[in-house]
């Protein structure tokens, strides 16, 4: 069953900002909360290890030699 939710007090700077967002999106102020309020309420995504790969390679990130040395070193002393 749907409920009615209310925000008090929003700060007019921010309702400005909203009104602004809901009309670049085509959606009334409403339409426009309720869709922020779904998107927040989604459950988390799982990326794939495909999807992480992709990201770091995007990302240029790269492990440096003494980055491997130190864990190396860690697992040795274990």
């Amino acid at each position: 069953m749907p409920v009615n939710l209310s925000i008090k007090n929003a700060p007019d700077h921010v309702v400005q900002r909203l009104k602004a967002r809901a009309a670049r999106h085509h959606r009334s102020l409403q339409g426009e909360l309720l869709a922020i309020l779904e998107e927040a309420a989604r459950p988390p995504r799982q990326l794939t290890v495909e999807e992480v790969l992709a990201e770091v390679r995007r990302l240029q990130l790269s492990t440096p030699a003494e980055s491997a040395a130190m864990v190396r070193a860690d697992r040795d002393a274990r």
